[in-house]
């Protein structure tokens, strides 16, 4: 019974997120799934990969559907001896996004539970920090691995302060897992910007360790973080391993080009351009909505309704009301930050802001402090290129900043700290005295309203302008013939800002005074504390709740059929399918989408990690109309778009085909020299090999006849079988992307190297006569991550044992009361 009192508040609390989760997300109880973008997008890249996992039973770890070819390591690909991530399969057992929401509940549950938050209050934060609005939005999207790690962090956070409150054994384990499952959720910039807070967190503990003169128990720490880090890394060391390698391939890695397409030089000394990186910068002024959510217009999606100005204005030019509708609907885009697409503002919730400023008049734990540093510190790196200062020493002189964009993403390190502040805020409030509890509600409320009253004295600052305005002002006196048509819509559309504004600070401000009020009403004696907690509590969720159903509802619900086959055969898909050699397809309109990869062998693909060279094949020679690159990348058809929008394909009759002989190496020494050469070059007798990069004693011209011949006899994704016939000795070319780490090539049975040429393409030397020719990628790097993988897992699992054993032994041999 005893234990049974002391584990069902949790146990509510469990079954409390599993049937919030699952009411939020109702439609998959009946049998639909979420449409996501993203996932579509991802679904469309894999599609050869999983056929094949599913037809052959293996995985291939590479795939020629998308970008030209490239490896499967974030597309999904499966690890052996991948336990973590059948422990977080275990965790992840609702349907989807349901799984997700669920372990945000969980995670930040148990942090507050390190922080000795009761678990009434625990139940309600993990609900504030699941419902804020960034965390529902990008589930909408399809950013399942960026929920993914974000679910974890509060739960690596918790281990971190157990270890440095001394438990070493409860927190080096909670560490340890938490932190396994952090890595396998795969989405190393939520995790790097998670070790931020962490840091942050250490110099802290740091600092309370240096005052009391405990050296050695800070020393004790650091063993157990680095054991715990060594095993959770290790666990996960195909996956990071694999990562790793491609990343210098991929277009993260640092440019070998020194000029631009345009000819001009190229300056960039990080991964990525600067533009790249920063895109997508929080405004300053626009981090307003972390308390009031459509201060600056909501999302690039809003509707505004019968009762907008813009809608009034339409229907005074004397339109019906549906066209008004339409035209509104259409025109009336009432985001005007600084970024260039917003699915939600980033809103953690009124009642949060309020009891967030509350634990820092109240409580007297210093922790808080800590948290709040990584609150700030984010909200100003999210602002990028808005805070150059921050943001240039960041991109120019900390390691590995400059391979993530999206800046104003690290904003989720705020969305977990403030929650954190705001549920120990309304701990510590029940814990204190009347008198205490008067004082911080009174400077608590004061400085919350004071800023909502301060916000609207403000808002002559603003102009309610959006970036495209002018264009829109514009385009419409330029239709109508009067500039007093464009100016008017304007006018209108500002207008309804303003009172979107207005409404948003008004809402935030009641909330606010609601749940000041119901604290008041229990320190006068008027409600209990559990009677306050569950209604501040449920004004707080609610909040949350009914923003969130704005951008993310059941209409984003479709059957499991249309997520499991996202894209639909056009007939131009149909008319190429009829081929069934092997080839590329090249559609223009769609360079960046996967939706060609889902039918076809892609030159296009949607991915953040795309190769990079095959990315400056497109920018420095296919948008420059450089046919022989078409031609020797096999682009058999191109799909292209007439007059009228619709689509059609056209058969390219020069593809060089799957491989060939060339009869003329032009030999160069830099990257630049080989991408210029392909400017002019006749790919299907000439190559170009950078001699200074590969050795191999290659000739400069070599004898080619018309009936030297290679032939594609069989295609897997990783192995290729070609059979040559050459009376001379050959150079040939493979019209398949060189990777150099994995991909092994044999003659006739006997292994021998190739090489790079054309900047992207793979060359062999090939002796003279009948040869059979194959490619496997079989790429060390699995074996040994795998290796590592089984090994730390084997440990991980011996140290969960061991220490369960002895902190169970500890408890025996505690003193009853």
């Amino acid at each position: 019974m005893k234990i049974i009192s002391k584990y069902y508040p949790h146990l509510l609390a469990i079954l409390g997120f599993v049937l919030v989760s699952l009411i939020y997300f109702y439609p998959v109880m009946q049998g639909k799934q979420i449409y996501q973008s993203d996932i579509a997008q991802y679904t469309g890249m894999a599609k050869e990969q999983n056929d094949f996992r599913a037809k052959e039973k293996e995985e291939p770890y590479w795939t020629n559907a998308a970008f030209g070819g490239m490896p499967t390591y974030q597309l999904g690909a499966k690890y052996p001896n991948d336990f973590v991530g059948a422990l977080d399969d275990a965790l992840r057992f609702l349907p989807r996004p349901a799984d997700y929401l669920f372990l945000y509940f969980l995670g930040f549950y148990g942090l507050l539970l390190v922080l000795r938050v009761d678990p009434l209050k625990a139940f309600f934060g993990a609900l504030a920090f699941g419902f804020s609005t960034y965390l529902i939005i990008i589930l909408g999207v399809g950013h399942n691995a960026k929920a993914h790690a974000i679910a974890y962090m509060p739960l690596v956070v918790a281990g971190v302060v157990l270890v440095f409150r001394r438990k070493y054994i409860l927190g080096g384990l909670l560490t340890m897992v938490a932190g396994a499952l952090e890595i396998n959720a795969n989405h190393f910039q939520m995790t790097y910007y998670l070790l931020f807070l962490l840091l942050i967190l250490g110099v802290f503990f740091l600092y309370k360790y240096i005052k009391q003169k405990d050296y050695k128990g800070f020393l004790y720490a650091l063993g157990v973080f680095a054991v715990a880090g060594i095993l959770a890394i290790g666990a996960n060391a195909t996956s990071l391993m694999a990562t790793s390698e491609y990343a210098d391939f991929s277009m993260r890695g640092k440019s070998e080009l020194t000029y631009n397409p345009d000819g001009s030089k190229n300056s960039t000394t990080s991964s990525m351009s600067y533009d790249y990186i920063t895109e997508y910068s929080y405004g300053i002024s626009e981090s307003l909505n972390l308390f009031a959510p459509r201060l600056f217009g909501g999302s690039n999606s809003e509707h505004l309704g019968s009762e907008s100005k813009v809608y009034e204005f339409i229907s005074a030019q004397g339109a019906t009301p549906e066209e008004a509708k339409g035209f509104t609907e259409a025109y009336a885009k009432t985001y005007w930050g600084d970024q260039p697409i917003v699915a939600a503002p980033a809103y953690i919730g009124a009642v949060v802001f309020f009891l967030c400023i509350l634990a820092l008049f109240h409580d007297k734990r210093k922790i808080k402090y800590a948290f709040l540093a990584g609150a700030i510190f984010s909200l100003l790196l999210s602002w990028g290129k808005n805070f150059p200062i921050m943001t240039d020493f960041f991109i120019d002189f900390v390691p590995m900043y400059d391979k993530f964009r999206a800046v104003s993403s690290i904003q989720v390190i705020l969305e977990l700290c403030i929650p954190v502040l705001a549920i120990m805020g309304l701990q510590s409030f029940f814990k204190s005295e009347k008198d205490e509890q008067w004082k911080s509600l009174k400077l608590a409320a004061g400085v919350s309203l004071g800023i909502i009253v301060l916000l609207f004295v403000a808002k002559s600052m603003f102009d309610f302008t959006g970036p495209y305005d002018a264009q829109m002002q514009q385009m419409f006196s330029q239709a109508q013939g009067s500039d007093a048509f464009g100016s008017g819509f304007v006018e209108a559309l500002r207008e309804d800002r303003k009172s979107m504004y207005n409404g948003d600070l008004l809402r935030s401000g009641f909330l606010i005074l609601v749940a000041a009020g119901l604290l008041w009403l229990h320190v006068k004696n008027k409600l209990s504390q559990t009677f306050a907690v569950v209604l501040v509590g449920l004004f707080m969720i609610g909040d949350l709740f009914f923003i969130d159903k704005n951008y993310l509802d059941s209409t984003g619900f479709v059957s499991a059929r249309e997520v499991n086959e996202p894209f639909q055969p056009t007939h131009s898909d149909l008319q190429i399918l009829k081929d069934t050699t092997q080839y590329r397809v090249y559609e223009i309109a769609g360079r960046l989408q996967a939706r060609t990869s889902y039918f076809h062998k892609s030159l296009s693909g949607y991915s953040a990690v795309r190769p990079r060279r095959i990315e400056q094949l497109f920018d420095y020679q296919i948008g420059k109309n450089n046919l022989n690159v078409l031609n020797m990348l096999n682009t058999k058809y191109v799909i292209q778009v007439d007059e009228k929008g619709q689509e059609y394909p056209i058969i390219n009759p020069d593809a060089n085909g799957n491989a060939w002989f060339v009869k003329e190496v032009k030999f160069v020494n830099t990257p630049d020299e080989e991408m210029k050469a392909l400017d002019k070059l006749d790919t299907k007798n000439q190559a170009v090999f950078n001699q200074k990069e590969f050795k191999n004693p290659i000739s400069k011209t070599y004898q080619k006849d018309s009936t030297a011949t290679i032939v594609l006899n069989s295609y897997k994704p990783n192995h290729l079988k070609y059979t040559s016939n050459n009376a001379n000795k050959g150079l040939a070319v493979f019209s398949e992307i060189y990777y150099p780490k994995g991909w092994k090539v044999t003659i006739d049975g006997k292994e021998t190297e190739h090489f790079r040429v054309d900047y992207t393409l793979r060359g062999l030397e090939v002796p003279a006569g009948k040869h059979t020719i194959e490619f496997k990628f079989e790429p060390q790097v699995v074996k040994t991550g795998s290796t590592i993988t089984l090994i730390s897992s084997i440990l991980m699992l011996l140290l969960l044992a061991g220490g369960i054993y002895f902190e169970n032994k500890r408890k025996k041999s505690e003193p009853k009361n």
